[in-house]
């Protein structure tokens, strides 16, 4: 089921820019607003989110060669 919670988060950040921007300005604070929501991660995954480099979430598909229709 983590791991369900885990493709919800990340799909959720790679496709809101709102919740992306309110993500990389206050991780604690989105986490904790999207477990509110159901969807709850475990220490280590919310470690990684936290950790993460910021320039992740907003890659250009575009710049590797991703095409989305």
């Amino acid at each position: 089921m983590s791991q369900q919670m885990v493709r919800i988060v990340i799909d959720r950040l790679l496709n809101d820019e709102g919740l992306r921007v309110r993500f990389v300005r206050d991780r604690i604070e989105t986490l904790g607003a999207l477990s509110s929501l159901g969807l709850a991660l475990t220490r280590a995954e919310i470690d990684v989110f936290l950790r993460s480099d910021a320039r992740l979430w907003f890659w250009d598909a575009g710049v590797a060669g991703i095409h989305t229709h």
